[in-house]
């Protein structure tokens, strides 16, 4: 297979990109590798150019804070972010998987949200700071559209999504500690532990699988 892979360099997609080079080819796609995916003109010349047979979206703005800088609230969250928000990881998204619709047949989309598209994020575990607004609504409404491009590109194309819990790379010890402790199986996500999913998800042994979201959070959502 011809495997599109978004954010390619970023945490997952690297790892994502990396196990599925072993039996596919991969084209990469990244904000790192000169690729703006928020450039409607970039994003409809490259589709036009490159074909695939799966698509996965790794990329997002998340809201990783730099050491030694603080979150804030909801109260201190400026509009403009909270609509850069909106713009990649919907609008920019949107725009990636309509292209890659138009130029490509018989193919598959996976789509990326996260537990807090589905939950809130926990106060309680940012010591009084606040995850951002603006990923957790963007991330839930990536559930919303995968199910309407599944629903709107079927029978030919096939569109899924994945919601991920917290995946352990350089947080704090006290963090990944309190996280563990609200998750049934006590353990932050390994990086690695979406690579099958997400093979399985561009392949035909998920043939009869379209609009679903597969949440991979160690039981987080369920509590």
């Amino acid at each position: 297979m011809r495997i599109i892979i978004t954010g390619s360099e970023g945490l997952l997609g690297r790892e994502i990109s990396k196990y599925l080079e072993k039996n596919h080819t991969i084209l990469r796609l990244d904000l790192a590798l000169g690729h703006d995916l928020t450039d409607e003109v970039f994003v409809k010349k490259w589709f036009k150019q490159n074909k695939g047979n799966a698509l996965v979206n790794c990329f997002a703005l998340n809201d990783h804070v730099e050491k030694n800088q603080k979150r804030g609230t909801l109260f201190d969250i400026t509009l403009e972010s909270f609509s850069k928000f909106m713009d990649v990881n919907l609008v920019a998204l949107f725009s990636v998987c309509r292209e890659f619709a138009r130029n490509n047949k018989k193919c598959t989309i996976v789509n990326f949200s996260a537990s807090t598209g589905i939950v809130s994020a926990r106060p309680d575990l940012y010591d009084g700071e606040h995850k951002h607004i603006g990923y957790s609504i963007s991330k839930a409404g990536v559930i919303n559209m995968t199910k309407f491009l599944s629903t709107h590109l079927a029978p030919e194309i096939r569109v899924n999504c994945i919601a991920p819990g917290g995946v352990e790379f350089n947080q704090n010890k006290k963090f990944i500690k309190n996280y563990s402790k609200l998750t049934p199986l006590k353990r932050m996500m390994k990086k690695s532990e979406l690579n099958g999913i997400v093979e399985y998800l561009c392949s035909s042994k998920s043939s009869y699988v379209t609009g679903s979201t597969f949440v991979v959070d160690g039981g987080w959502t369920i509590w």
